[in-house]
């Protein structure tokens, strides 16, 4: 031990304990000067911002600084297609050199999907469910039905759609609700001698719709005819009938 103790005060035993400590520190420095040159530390730029540039703008943009990209597509309602959605890393993002850039572009076609069922459904159910599967809502209509604003019909393009059938998503759809007065009746007008303009006019402040048109002889100016006939017509015994039903019409160049 006390020899031990004597080597520890040599000349010789200080060399080596600062020869090794340096040898620490100069293979720390390698280490860590050679770790910076291999990931080029201090190296990089910041993402720039893409999102609402056309993808040939956002590609022209990255490869001037350098950076690849890799493109994927989804289909946004109401956006012009080929317009950059989203893209990863975020804006502003610190990355170095080659990176590559994942950016969305929003498609030209867009995808169906199967129309839901929403008859019976309240109009604020019905929309809620159409917006769920990408769709939209149009016109609202009404109809006489006991039910109020209860779906009683979906149109899409003017024609019934039907549950599982497929149209394209961001499609518009109108509604037909019923009006909550179903049972309700309305005087009977009587059209004869009116033209089809006055007819139309006076059916609907009446809240009736117009049935058939018929056309009596050969009609060349449907403003210059008159309805000589109509059904349901005005009588002792049919005095009203219910809101919303149709009046079929005749009409003819000759006056009644």
């Amino acid at each position: 031990m006390g020899n031990f103790t004597e080597y520890l005060k040599t000349k010789s035993f200080r060399t080596n304990i600062i020869a090794a400590i340096c040898t620490f520190i100069g293979l720390l420095l390698i280490a860590f000067f050679s770790l910076r040159y291999y990931t080029k530390h201090g190296e990089g730029l910041n993402v720039p911002s893409l999102k609402g540039l056309k993808i040939e703008d956002a590609i022209s943009k990255l490869e001037g600084l350098g950076l690849r990209y890799e493109i994927d597509s989804v289909y946004v309602m109401d956006q012009p297609p080929g317009i950059v959605t989203d893209q990863d890393p975020d804006p502003e993002t610190f990355v170095k050199d080659n990176r590559t850039i994942y950016l969305t572009i929003n498609t030209n076609n867009a995808p169906n999907v199967r129309f839901p069922d929403v008859e019976t459904k309240s109009l604020r159910e019905a929309k809620s469910i159409i917006e769920s599967y990408g769709l939209k809502l149009g016109d609202t209509t009404y109809k006489p039905d006991v039910a109020k604003d209860v779906v009683l019909e979906a149109l899409f393009g003017g024609q019934p759609i039907r549950p599982g059938e497929s149209l394209p998503k961001g499609s518009r759809i109108s509604f037909v609700l019923g009006d909550g007065r179903g049972s309700e009746e309305v005087e009977l007008p009587n059209l004869i001698g009116f033209a089809l303009d006055e007819a139309k006019f006076a059916l609907k402040g009446g809240m009736l719709t117009i049935g058939t048109i018929t056309y009596e002889g050969t009609i060349t100016d449907t403003a210059n005819a008159v309805i000589v006939s109509q059904f349901p017509l005005p009588t002792d015994s049919v005095a009203k009938v219910r809101i919303g039903t149709p009046i079929n019409l005749t009409l003819s160049n000759k006056k009644p």
